[in-house]
C-alpha cells in the first residue's frame, strides 16, 4: 500500500464547488484521521476511510480528532513572490497513546461524504509506547503552510 502527501485532487475541485469553509465565519469542521502503513490514501483519495486506519484503543479513537484552525484563511507572497492564500491548523495530539502510524488524512467532518482535504506521510512508520503522540503543523506562512493555493 502507500501513502503520498498531497492535497487531494477533489479538494481542490470542491475549493471551487464552496465545499469547504475554513471560516473566519462559520467554518466547517475539520478532522484528522492516522493511518498504518497498509493504507492507501494519495491524491486520489475523495473521503474520510476507515481502510488501514489505526484501530481504536491505545488513545485513539477511530474518525481521528478535530483540527483547531490557528490561521485563517489569508494570503502572503511565498519565496518565488508569487501571491500564495494559505491556512494552517494547530499542532494535535494523542496522550497516553500506543500505536504505530505511518501518516494522516486530514478531512471535512461537516460536508456530506466527509470529503478529504490533505494526506500527510510521515516518512516512515512512527511508534508511540504509552506517551503523547503530536503532528507539528509546518510554519503557517506563504512557503510551509499545510494548505496553500498560489
Amino acid at each position: 500500500m502507500s501513502i503520498q502527501q498531497t492535497a487531494t485532487t477533489s479538494f481542490k475541485v470542491e475549493l471551487l464547488q464552496a465545499i469547504h469553509n475554513f471560516g473566519p465565519t462559520s467554518p466547517n469542521t475539520f478532522k484528522m484521521a492516522l493511518y498504518t502503513g497498509a493504507a492507501n490514501i494519495s491524491a486520489s483519495t475523495t473521503a474520510y476511510t476507515s481502510a488501514g486506519e489505526v484501530p481504536n484503543g491505545g488513545g485513539y479513537t477511530t474518525t481521528g480528532q478535530v483540527l483547531a484552525i490557528s490561521v485563517s484563511p489569508t494570503s502572503g507572497n511565498n519565496s518565488a513572490l508569487v501571491p500564495t492564500a494559505f491556512i494552517s491548523f494547530a499542532n494535535e495530539s494523542w496522550p497516553n497513546a500506543t500505536f504505530t502510524c505511518r501518516g494522516a488524512l486530514i478531512y471535512n467532518d461537516t460536508a456530506a461524504g466527509k470529503p478529504s482535504v490533505a494526506v500527510l506521510d510521515f516518512g516512515s512508520d512512527k511508534t508511540v509506547s504509552n506517551d503523547t503522540f503530536t503532528v507539528i503543523f509546518p510554519t503557517p506562512d506563504a512557503n510551509n503552510a499545510i494548505v496553500r493555493i498560489s
